[in-house]
């Protein structure tokens, strides 16, 4: 989808993430449609990269039963080291975008890898630093990008949950 229609809330527990994702596929919202992001769990592996576009990921070693919920729900799975944010957990159709932006080399100037993907969506270069300043301090980024209708349905029952920020993308209507 190439045009600029998303919502990105950011929660400050996986807990609350969780919870939001749920209210959201109890109103039918898409799965396809919603992201999660968070930094890694801290361990000693060295891992650079995997990903799991085309399905649900089944399995995630020892951060499984953290993350399990979210793996249980979205659809595509990955883990990067980006350098400046570190191990990033990401679920739902941003691992595509992410990996967009590093196979098409659309780093764009001053942002990671995933904020590529960010920008790629349309999301606006001064509040993809303040996700990426949300993901550096240990926040969860919950992303849902769809049609103009979807992300305002999304948007009213975001608004009803415990987030830190929930803001709008969407282009402008023209008349």
């Amino acid at each position: 989808m190439s045009t600029s229609n998303s919502i990105v809330a950011v929660y400050e527990t996986h807990e609350q993430a969780e919870h939001a994702i749920k209210e959201l596929q109890v109103a039918g919202i898409d799965m396809h449609s919603i992201s999660i992001a968070s930094r890694g769990m801290h361990t000693d592996e060295h891992v650079i990269g995997y990903y799991n576009a085309g399905d649900r990921m089944k399995y995630w070693g020892k951060v499984g039963a953290f993350w399990g919920g979210f793996w249980g729900l979205l659809f595509g799975s990955a883990f990067f080291a980006i350098p400046g944010l570190g191990p990033i957990l990401v679920a739902g159709p941003l691992v595509s975008w992410i990996v967009g932006a590093l196979e098409g080399a659309a780093l764009v100037g001053g942002v990671s890898a995933l904020g590529a993907g960010l920008v790629s969506i349309g999301i606006p270069m001064d509040s993809v630093i303040k996700y990426e300043v949300a993901l550096k301090t240990d926040k969860y980024l919950l992303i849902v990008h769809s049609t103009p209708d979807e992300v305002a349905k999304a948007h009213k029952i975001l608004m009803g949950t415990r987030h830190n920020n929930c803001c709008m993308h969407t282009e402008p209507v023209l008349a």
